[in-house]
């Protein structure tokens, strides 16, 4: 009979559209559904995504124990609130979270069904929608030295009080980054022509003595006011007590004085110097968030520049002694970075007052730094119209982290520029 009916001629569009109705039916179905499937599958995978990314946070925030059990909630309602494809149904979403040497990781997995409307015809009643998703930050720690101008011209259009608002407002962000106290240390560093390390320390075996007694005494004959003319005249010099010093330290001799070499003996040494105009103590490696914004209200404009002394004695307080540089964890990553503002071009250090001669030795520690690995930001605030110092364009790890500033209020901006990128360096994301 079928063979009779597909041989006959008479009318035979009909029969052929009886026989291929299905077929055809069952393509377009197919193809209509698995349209819905695709958008609902791509969707699907997007709001995976964003849902994992969300949840990172929550749990970099606690990250030696994360609470499964809110994470799992925090899951499910964040890919809801996400997902608009009401035609998927038993939606699950699983968090799994994992930690070790690599860093930290969330994964989710979700899972849902779509009904079709047309595959039905041939048996398929449902498609499975799926996708995977991962976050990973990185076990990354960060040390930071800030290396700030506190000479007298900072005094002048608002720049001290900026730089003061700034760091307060960096020592926030980088205080935020850090979810364990061991995270993130700062060490800060204000300069002038010297750096001041604390005249609590005039008894340490790391300080020399012989350009600081040479001046600082008394001779027998009181016409005389230096150990040379005091000597030099057959009299008798008695340097003062060390505990009068006021904690100032000059450049170490030449090449220590553009090296991190730890002070241990002759020429390694930091020569104690009596300058009338030092900055506040600086504060070694810390996370004492206290103390170091205290530290930062503490600032006082005063004195020559010499930015070569503050950028490697910052240098100095993120490497080796005289300061104390926390140990570090072998299941971490380190990441040293240092922050040199200043607002104007080189006046004065040990040797010279020409800061082309200044900035020669400059460039030997800028080098040193960034072949040690060291990311360094360097910010010249220029409201005086100073030529743009090619130095700190060159000191800067890359162009990128060097900042030419003609407002004290950039330095606002700026710091939480730089801020912004330490805390993504730190959870590297």
């Amino acid at each position: 009979m079928l063979a009779r009916f597909l041989s006959n001629t008479r009318g035979g569009v009909a029969p052929l559209m009886a026989v291929v109705s299905i077929p055809v039916l069952a393509a377009v179905g197919m193809a209509v559904d698995y349209t819905r499937a695709n958008s609902a599958r791509a969707a699907f995978q997007v709001s995976l995504d964003a849902t994992a990314l969300m949840l990172s946070r929550e749990a970099a925030a606690d990250a030696t124990n994360p609470d499964s059990t809110m994470l799992q909630s925090h899951a499910t309602d964040t890919f809801n609130a996400l997902y608009k494809h009401p035609e998927v149904n038993n939606i699950t979403v699983t968090p799994v979270y994992s930690s070790g040497l690599e860093g930290s990781k969330l994964a989710l997995q979700g899972s849902g069904v779509m009904n079709t409307n047309f595959l039905g015809v041939i048996g398929v009643n449902q498609i499975q929608i799926g996708a995977t998703s991962a976050s990973v930050w990185g076990n990354t720690r960060l040390r930071v030295a800030l290396v700030l101008d506190n000479t007298g011209s900072m005094s002048s259009s608002g720049k001290m009080t900026a730089l003061k608002t700034a760091t307060h407002n960096l020592l926030d962000q980088l205080k935020s980054a850090a979810h364990k106290p061991e995270d993130v240390y700062v060490s800060i560093v204000p300069f002038s022509k010297d750096v001041n390390f604390g005249p609590a320390n005039y008894n340490q075996t790391w300080l020399r003595w012989d350009l600081w007694d040479a001046v600082n005494g008394t001779c027998s004959d009181t016409r005389y006011h230096s150990q040379s003319n005091c000597v030099s005249h057959s009299k008798v010099w008695t340097p003062a007590n060390h505990n009068t010093w006021n904690g100032c330290v000059t450049d170490r001799d030449q090449n220590y004085d553009t090296t991190n070499a730890a002070p241990v003996s002759g020429a390694t040494l930091y020569p104690a110097e009596q300058y009338s105009s030092c900055s506040v103590p600086l504060v070694q490696l810390s996370n004492d968030w206290t103390a170091l914004n205290a530290k930062v209200d503490a600032m006082q404009p005063v004195g020559n520049t010499n930015q070569a002394i503050g950028l490697q004695v910052g240098w100095q307080t993120l490497t080796a002694s005289p300061f104390t540089v926390p140990p570090v964890d072998p299941d971490y990553k380190y990441q040293t970075v240092i922050i040199l503002l200043t607002d104007g071009l080189n006046t004065e250090d040990r040797w010279y007052t020409s800061q082309t001669s200044i900035d020669n030795r400059q460039k030997k520690t800028c080098d040193n730094v960034k072949a040690a690995g060291i990311t360094l930001y360097t910010v010249q605030v220029n409201t005086g119209g100073d030529a743009t110092s090619t130095l700190l364009q060159n000191c800067a790890t890359d162009p990128g982290k060097f900042f030419l500033l003609t407002t004290a209020g950039a330095i606002v901006t700026t710091f939480s520029q730089i801020g912004t990128a330490l805390q993504n360096l730190r959870l590297a994301m």
